[in-house]
């Protein structure tokens, strides 16, 4: 409707970013509108519209693989400098943040989706191996989500004392292990596989039943459990 040359306060008041979500609400705002309010001013020869667009089309409008930038990168854009670009990047971190399920809300796990809803947003845009379990009471309620290890591109090592001496400090009555590939490759590895059977055997000694364990990644979810691993 406008071209790049027509600032924003020349526009239609319903049709100015801030204006728009003040008439017509939240909703009615399309990302690049919405990044723009971010952004709060273009370039020389872009509105803050078009600089987000630009900005979006450059990640072919994938929110999630913007979240992943740093600062440097997104200073390559014309228009935007540190100021601009840290506003971006904790805006999206805030959004991250807000996905988190309120673990002290004690959701029920009932499925592999449950499991996957309560850590995806933790874990699947990580450029590095973090494994992490959810610890379950009888009810299947969710008492906390501890992170195990942390490791490279490639893997993590991950020790089932540790596992279980978490377990055991709050009484968990069973667990779910769960950790990611940066690779986006969802297939268990046959370390995963060994791994797994491993935890779940000592989980048998000491009575705390190990569920599931899940491999999360940008596409998505594998389970165990739900492919007969368990």
């Amino acid at each position: 409707m406008y071209n790049n040359n027509f600032p924003i306060n020349k526009w239609a008041e319903e049709d100015r970013p801030r204006e728009k979500l003040v008439l017509k609400g939240k909703a009615s705002l399309s990302n690049a509108e919405i990044l723009a309010i971010l952004l709060g001013s273009g370039s020389r020869n872009s509105s803050a519209v078009d600089l987000a667009k630009i900005i979006l089309s450059h990640y072919k409008n994938n929110l999630h693989d913007l979240g992943k930038v740093g600062v440097e990168e997104l200073k390559k854009f014309k228009g935007i400098g540190e100021a601009k670009a840290i506003i971006i990047i904790a805006a999206l971190e805030l959004g991250r943040r807000r996905q988190v399920k309120d673990i002290n809300a004690k959701p029920k796990i009932v499925s592999s989706q449950d499991a996957y809803e309560c850590v995806h947003s933790l874990m699947s845009d990580l450029d590095h191996e973090v494994f992490k379990i959810i610890l379950l009471n009888r009810s299947n309620c969710i008492l906390k989500v501890e992170t195990i290890s942390v490791g490279g591109v490639s893997g993590t090592v991950v020790d089932p004392k540790i596992v279980f001496k978490k377990a055991l400090s709050i009484q968990a009555s069973s667990i779910i292990l769960v950790h990611n590939h940066p690779s986006g490759n969802l297939q268990p590895s046959k370390a995963d596989l060994s791994i797994t059977k491993k935890i779940s055997n000592a989980g048998e000694v000491l009575d705390i039943k190990v569920l599931d364990h899940l491999i999360i990644s940008e596409m998505g979810y594998f389970s165990f459990a739900d492919e007969g691993l368990m």
